[in-house]
């Protein structure tokens, strides 16, 4: 731990988090955002006038730096100067930015199969499995204990998902299976899929480089990412016929909307789709129209 000291204004801003009971990622997030800030300023962020924020903005659009991360650090200073400093004429520049919606990249199921199988032993196939099989994101997937296995109920208890919404998960037949293997070998006191350290859970990057690996060895061309199993799960089920207010629960999705975007790349529902060109009376040399 750096021993050295936090600045009054970093410790009110840690402790304006804490009572609003932000998790520790939303913290480290913020403070991140407020440090980048900071250094593009070049003096103490409490000094900053308006126009400085719209200039950091600028600079941020310029540099090329993605939707998702502009939308954090106008968040975090948005937080910072109206809760913290008490200075919320100061964020009247700031601006969220428009993310483009992209269709998602889907595994077809041999691929999925070819994946599950090239991973680095049973630990990570049983992980990869609950990835795929549950529809779990990938920070669901490390935090899962040995106790959130229910195979009376055939459940998955998840426990803080997004939102720090508790909910049930799918427990497939053979996803137990394959989480039973893994336990005889292993014998997990706490966590399920335990990190370097017993103590600890497998991290989300320790996760995310055996996703990209097992895509390797498994010689997969698409762009694969822990989520890409998550969005082929939901996929398809889409394409079983599966009801998609019920695949929404599965995911934990709060709108309807997020899940229905899979709608656009079930390629089984898409091409049961009757054309309205297919169903036209074809034109007979006998009721053409004249030239």
């Amino acid at each position: 731990m750096s021993d050295k000291p936090i600045s009054p204004l970093r410790r009110r801003m840690i402790e304006d988090m804490t009572v609003r009971n932000f998790v520790e990622k939303t913290r480290n997030d913020y403070l991140r955002h407020v440090r980048t800030f900071t250094a593009f300023l070049g003096r103490a962020p409490d000094t900053a006038a308006p126009e400085d924020l719209r200039l950091f903005q600028l600079h941020q659009t310029q540099a090329g730096v993605r939707a998702p991360s502009i939308n954090g650090s106008v968040a975090a200073l948005r937080f910072f100067f109206t809760v913290t400093l008490d200075r919320p004429e100061m964020t009247r520049h700031l601006t969220f930015v428009r993310e483009p919606r992209k269709i998602p990249v889907v595994l077809s199921l041999e691929e999925i199969a070819r994946l599950l199988e090239a991973a680095p032993g049973p630990k990570y196939k049983a992980a990869l499995s609950a990835a795929y099989g549950a529809g779990l994101r990938v920070s669901e997937v490390v935090a899962l204990k040995v106790s959130d296995i229910d195979s009376e109920r055939m459940l998955l208890r998840i426990e803080q998902g997004k939102g720090r919404k508790d909910r049930f998960a799918m427990l497939s037949p053979r996803l137990l299976e394959l989480l039973r293997d893994w336990y005889r070998i292993a014998r997990p006191a706490v966590w399920l899929f335990p990190g370097r350290d017993p103590l600890l859970p497998l991290t989300t990057r320790q996760f995310n480089r055996t996703v990209h690996a097992a895509a390797d060895r498994a010689a997969i061309k698409k762009r694969v990412t822990p989520h890409t199993l998550r969005h082929s799960f939901a996929t398809h089920l889409l394409e079983e016929k599966t009801d998609v207010r019920l695949i929404q629960v599965l995911l934990g999705h709060a709108r309807i909307d997020t899940t229905a975007l899979y709608a656009q790349v079930a390629t089984n529902v898409i091409r049961a789709v009757m054309s309205p060109l297919d169903r036209l009376t074809p034109l007979t040399s006998e009721n053409k129209p004249p030239a």
